[in-house]
């Protein structure tokens, strides 16, 4: 009986085996990613603070702890001394730490515990509203000066609403006011205050601006403007919004998401619509002002019409009508002197063009004795005899008068 052996070799893993700094730094890439701003709340624990400034400490609560670090710069900042068994609320990163394998939490934010969870979440929607750019100032917007129609988001039976309207009445008639009621604080409350500021926009015709108010309480009290739905309701209003929660020392995010804080449904009032009182010493001082620019303008009108007056020209209008006779009548004199002496002129020319054209005339020298004889017929001119034939008639022109002749006889003989 032979008996076969066999035996099975399994291969060492070789493909996708990561080194410990692989791993490490896959880690540290995902860790510091995901958590890249994270809050913490644990109690402070070996709290240190070597020379370089920076504080190290262990957070910790009842099933982990955490390592933490405050880089120098921050810590500098902190208004409270920290110390172990301090209950606290922190905001950082974390950070893995290759060389140990382990993992920190890098703070960049740090408040006692006693802040509570409320104080806690406001923070956190604060950031991150303020980071999609709700709270911006340059979002804001300028109420208008003088209101028709003012919107008012509040409960109808709270003393936020009737010292609004005592103060709006003192300062401002004639303005219509329209409430939205609503419930201030509660479960529900936030949706009902949302629903209400977008009812208000759509409301036909178009109020002016819209008023959201309460009056003072706790945070808790005052929890529902605080609330997400209401915030962005308010910062996606078209309406000029004023906000008025609580007292001078609360501030929510409706206050931060309005156009305008107000610090008291009364301040509200003030900000929503102007002063009569001021309004009527704004117009007495507009007055005054317009008289005096109107008098002063009158009075240097009348100066230049005086001086306009005084001038000769509408003194004594008459002199210029004179003046211009006087010196039409010196240029008809003038003109009737230049043409006579131009007649003269050219009537001498012309007697002397005469004189020349007399002297040069062929009838000048008839009157010395000279005759001009033609043909009757042609009326050429005879200057010769070689054309003259024997009975051709003749008229010889003299000084005074002419005679027709017949030649008889032609002589070509040329002398006397």
């Amino acid at each position: 009986m032979s008996a076969t052996s066999t035996s099975t070799t399994e291969a060492s893993p070789t493909e996708g085996v990561l080194s410990v700094t692989q791993l490490t730094a896959h880690l540290k890439g995902v860790v510091e990613q995901q958590f890249s701003s994270v809050w913490v709340a644990g109690e402070i624990s070996n709290f240190s603070r070597p020379q370089s400034g920076h504080c190290y400490f262990t957070l910790k609560d009842d099933n982990a702890q955490l390592r933490g670090v405050i880089w120098r710069g921050t810590a500098a900042k902190l208004k409270f001394d920290v110390h172990d068994g301090l209950e606290v609320v922190c905001r950082g990163r974390l950070d893995v730490y290759p060389p140990r394998g382990s993992y920190q939490l890098v703070v960049d934010q740090l408040q006692p515990q006693g802040i509570g969870a409320l104080e806690l979440a406001l923070r956190k929607l604060r950031e991150k509203l303020g980071n999609e750019g709700l709270f911006d100032p340059q979002r804001k917007r300028p109420l208008p000066t003088f209101p028709r129609r003012i919107g008012v988001v509040t409960s109808p039976t709270g003393a936020a609403i009737r010292d609004f309207l005592e103060v709006m009445r003192r300062r401002w008639s004639g303005v219509e006011v329209l409430i939205f009621p609503v419930r201030v604080q509660g479960e529900g409350a936030a949706n009902e205050i949302a629903a209400a500021i977008e009812q208000a926009n759509r409301l036909q015709p178009a109020l002016d601006v819209l008023v959201v108010t309460r009056g003072g309480g706790s945070l808790e009290d005052l929890w529902a403007f605080n609330e997400e739905p209401v915030v962005r309701a308010l910062a996606s209003s078209h309406l000029p919004t004023v906000s008025a929660i609580g007292h001078e020392i609360d501030v929510t995010l409706a206050d931060l998401a309005a156009d305008v804080r107000a610090l008291t449904p009364s301040e509200a009032a003030e900000r929503v619509v102007p002063s009569s009182q001021d309004v009527q010493e704004t117009m007495r001082a507009f007055q005054t002002r317009l008289q005096n620019a109107l008098t002063m303008r009158a009075s240097s009108l009348r100066n230049r019409l005086d001086a306009i007056g005084s001038r000769t020209i509408f003194a004594r209008p008459l002199d210029t009508v004179h003046n211009f006779s006087r010196q039409v009548d010196d240029l008809t004199s003038r003109l009737h002197a230049a043409m006579r002496l131009s007649v003269r002129d050219q009537q001498s020319q012309l007697a002397t063009i005469s004189g020349k054209l007399e002297t040069l005339s062929p009838l000048g020298v008839l009157g010395r004795g000279y005759s001009l004889t033609h043909d009757e017929k042609t009326g050429q001119l005879i200057t010769t005899t070689k054309k003259l034939k024997q009975g051709q008639r003749l008229v010889t022109r003299l000084a005074v008068g002419s005679i027709t002749s017949t030649i008889d006889a032609i002589s070509n003989d040329r002398s006397n």
